[in-house]
């Protein structure tokens, strides 16, 4: 019996031996299979984060990068309009000081003649106002409003839109003006050359252009109604004034004329040679041109030798050519015409008679008259 128990028994353990070791195998596998699942799962997880994250920066790049292109683009066209703009406040600084200083420019092509006759001309002011002067405020303007719009700031505090608007009217206000004055240039001084004025030409439409380029054209087409307006109102304002500045006492017939001098051949009273001194002696002066009748009568009124004695001052003595403007003193005097008479402070224009001179310049005849022999006694003496 025990035999047989130990007999019998002897297979069962080896049996067991055999199963234990099967059924661990195979959890084991189990779980190594599960732990693999688990890891493609998380590397799938991660390669796909990885993915849309990748995708998403992608996208951010794009969406920044279009912005700054059109930023750029728009700070180019405004540093070149803070360029120019400075360039050309440079330019007519320096006519507006020669202008008031009534000094000659500097000319670096030609004899030098022709800057002097252009910038000297009556198309050198508007209503009075010297014309660099004018374009000296707005390039000033027009490189302020460059400058700032270029670091996006507020524009003299009107805002971004309102200050490109205000950059686009004055510049093309300055290339209104600018293709006016070429068509003046090349009717009026042919055969001149002004390097100053083609230099603010070629600055005024660059301008024009940087802030069509900076407005942008669908902007700029929005607005063409303004713009042409602006025009309109710039060419109407110059042929205004330039219409009220020519001399009205010249002939729109004559458009050059030499200087020539006139010979005075009457002879000169007594009264009229106290009368000439008189009116040196005070200050008196009389302005004329060469070409004016009237001045030659008022001359022949005086005689030879009196008119010599007077103050008289010639407002063209290089001649005349049209658009040229009078010397300095006959502009600051403000002549309406000639002869024009500037006695004690008073303005007096036309030919005038001698005894009309004498009573506005105090000139008393019997003093003058009884005064006249007892000199001339004692300088016989």
């Amino acid at each position: 019996m025990a035999s047989l128990i130990g007999v019998s028994s002897s297979p069962f353990p080896t049996h067991t031996s055999h199963l234990v070791p099967s059924r661990s195998n195979s959890v084991s596998s189990l779980i190594q299979l599960k732990r693999y699942s688990v890891r493609r799962l998380l590397l799938l997880r991660v390669n796909c984060s990885s993915r849309q994250v990748e995708d998403a920066e992608t996208e951010s790049e794009s969406k920044v990068v279009l912005p700054d292109t059109s930023v750029d683009t728009g700070i180019s066209a405004y540093n070149w309009c803070a360029a120019l703009g400075g360039i050309g406040f440079l330019e007519t600084s320096y006519l507006t000081y020669l202008k008031l200083t009534n000094s000659e420019a500097f000319c670096p092509v030609g004899d030098g003649g022709s800057c002097g006759n252009i910038l000297n001309s009556s198309y050198s002011a508007v209503f009075g106002v010297p014309l660099p002067l004018i374009g000296m405020v707005a390039y000033g303007v027009v490189a302020v409003l460059g400058i700032q719009l270029g670091q996006k700031s507020r524009p003299l505090g009107i805002g971004e839109a309102n200050g490109r608007l205000v950059l686009l009217g004055t510049t093309t206000s300055m290339a209104a003006a600018s293709a006016y004055f070429l068509y003046i240039l090349s009717t009026k001084f042919t055969g001149e050359f002004c390097p100053y004025c083609l230099a603010s030409v070629l600055l005024s439409f660059g301008l024009f252009v940087s802030s069509i380029k900076g407005l942008g054209s669908e902007e700029v087409q929005k607005d063409v109604g303004i713009l042409l307006l602006t025009v309109l109102l710039v060419v109407s304002t110059l042929n205004n004034s330039y219409s009220v500045s020519q001399p009205s006492s010249t002939s729109s017939a004559m458009d050059e004329m030499e200087y020539f001098k006139t010979e005075i051949t009457t002879e000169s009273t007594p009264f009229a040679i106290s009368l000439a001194k008189h009116l040196r002696s005070i200050g008196a002066k009389m302005y004329g041109a060469f070409w004016c009748s009237h001045c030659q009568e008022q001359k022949q009124m005086f005689g030879r030798d009196a008119a010599e004695l007077l103050d008289y001052v010639e407002c063209f003595p290089d001649g005349f050519k049209k658009g040229t403007s009078m010397v300095k003193a006959c502009q600051e005097a403000k002549l309406e015409g000639f002869p024009t008479w500037v006695i004690n402070g008073e303005v007096v224009s036309g030919e005038k008679q001698l005894s009309e001179l004498a009573i506005l310049s105090g000139f008393n005849m019997k003093e003058e008259l009884t005064e006249a022999p007892t000199q001339a006694l004692t300088e016989a003496k």
